[in-house]
């Protein structure tokens, strides 16, 4: 397998995993014990934007494209290849931020939707 697959292997497991992060806690609606692995990695998702830390995906995903031949990229993968999707600026401190709190927001919400989702259900179940 040549170094740019693997890179561009690493960038899609690097995707996944922000999905997972963001999204992920709407899974444990479905399969309960899946917030075993998504609450640890939420944490880690927004501790990364909150500490302006970098993902050790990104140096490797550079590392696999140099060893390729291609030109690896500064930042982060946020920076890289998400933010020029979603924002025409570069990364802030504060967009960081505000990232890292959207994170938290999402998967508060999703978290407390599922609890009261589950009350429900076995209430319904009691009153039959």
């Amino acid at each position: 397998m040549s170094y740019g697959l693997l890179a561009d292997a690493v960038l899609l497991l690097h995707l996944a995993f922000i999905l997972f992060v963001v999204l992920g806690g709407f899974l444990p609606w479905r399969w309960p014990r899946l917030a075993w692995l998504h609450l640890p990695a939420a944490a880690w998702g927004a501790l990364i934007e909150f500490g302006d830390w970098p993902c050790p995906l990104t140096p490797l995903e550079n590392h696999l494209r140099a060893l390729a031949g291609e030109a690896g990229y500064r930042g982060g993968f946020v920076e890289h290849y998400l933010l020029p999707l979603i924002y025409p600026e570069a990364l802030t401190r504060e967009l960081q931020v505000a990232l890292g709190l959207g994170v938290v927001a999402i998967n508060l919400a999703a978290y407390a939707l599922g609890r009261r989702r589950a009350a429900l259900s076995r209430g319904g179940r009691r009153g039959r």
